[in-house]
């Protein structure tokens, strides 16, 4: 039976003095204890001394007229009630209780917007299975360790497209992220300062006292209206911090089969000043990552620099059960004056 402690319970409850409760208590003055075990000696000590010092009578009686009785024993009963009132007095002056603490954790949170190349190239497969199902699966794994941050999601190739706005819905937002496809967006290209513009749009009235962006592609600007540099500068303006991250190797990289099966290889490369600029433009920082495990680190990287500071509030619930052990005391000392009263004390004195 597992031994709760239970408020409702009336003090004359003898659940009080099982030993389970006593466990779940925490006490105010635990040195107080340490009398449950020098009251006894106490006793001890007296009954030996009264023992000696208690005059004693010299009486003549035949041996066979000399019985032993139980009933000489009732003597004791003042004095043990004696020492269990002791007792209770001093685990009430120990101050049993307990204590449930509530703890609320909250933070102001972030801001952030993730910029997503879903162009034809980022289906090269030098990531596994290749670049866009590796972006999406970060991605999802980025959302789950957030903690109250809005997050949402552009996706742009030729043209740019608000997949999500800041959400706090992750559920949701992943699986947007799962349904990702290269053919979302009819226009080719990578239009890198449209995505830019359509982030910083969504971005631009939040209140959040940090934003953040982070631009992941595999290209140079070759679409939109809008130049990347100008795009990043106008984030800036909005207090937008942003990291960008080139995504794919330089030289020969499989994409697709050729007619036989085999892994066709194309020549892959893109300058990195564009996506090294936004970084700078933004405060952030530019990364290259050319494999699974290094885009997962990145995402890690940026995961930590990028924590809002928890904030937690404590309450205390005490409840104390001292009065509990008193009202036993008090009950114990009105019986043991009584008795000291009667003929109990009194049965081999009379």
């Amino acid at each position: 039976m597992d031994k709760q402690l239970n408020s409702d319970l009336p003090w004359y409850a003898l659940d009080w003095f099982q030993p389970g409760v006593f466990n779940n208590y925490s006490w105010e003055n635990p040195l107080w204890l340490y009398g449950l075990i020098i009251i006894p000696f106490l006793f001890i000590i007296r009954w030996l001394l009264k023992g000696r010092l208690n005059q004693k009578l010299p009486i003549a009686l035949p041996k066979k007229d000399i019985q032993k009785s139980a009933f000489t024993l009732v003597r004791f009963i003042p004095d043990l009630l004696l020492m269990l009132l002791l007792a209770l007095l001093t685990i009430a002056l120990a101050r049993p209780q307990k204590t449930n603490e509530k703890v609320e954790q909250w933070t102001e949170g972030i801001d952030i917007m993730l910029v997503v190349d879903i162009s034809q190239s980022m289906q090269i497969e030098d990531f596994k299975p290749n670049r866009l199902e590796a972006a999406k699966r970060v991605a999802s794994e980025f959302i789950e360790g957030r903690f109250q941050d809005r997050i949402g999601m552009v996706i742009f190739s030729g043209d740019a497209y608000s997949l999500s706005p800041l959400t706090t819905d992750y559920d949701l937002l992943k699986a947007h992220i799962k349904d990702i496809h290269f053919d979302m967006i009819e226009s080719r290209g990578t239009a890198i300062g449209s995505a830019l513009a359509v982030a910083t749009n969504r971005m631009r009235d939040s209140e959040s006292k940090s934003k953040v962006m982070i631009l992941l592609s595999d290209g140079d600007n070759t679409a939109g209206n809008i130049d990347p540099v100008t795009a990043a500068e106008l984030a800036a303006a909005y207090n937008i911090k942003i990291y960008s991250i080139a995504i794919g190797k330089d030289g020969k990289v499989p994409f697709g089969k050729d007619f036989f099966g085999r892994p066709r290889m194309v020549e892959n490369y893109f300058d990195e000043t564009t996506l090294r600029q936004i970084a700078e433009i933004g405060e952030g920082q530019f990364y290259r990552v050319s494999d699974n495990e290094a885009l997962k680190n990145v995402f890690a990287l940026i995961d930590k620099y990028e924590k809002a500071e928890i904030k937690e509030s404590r309450y205390k619930d005490t409840s104390d059960f001292y009065q509990i052990y008193l009202t036993w005391g008090i009950a114990l000392f009105l019986l043991w004056l009584l008795l000291k009263s009667s003929f109990i004390s009194n049965v081999l004195q009379d």
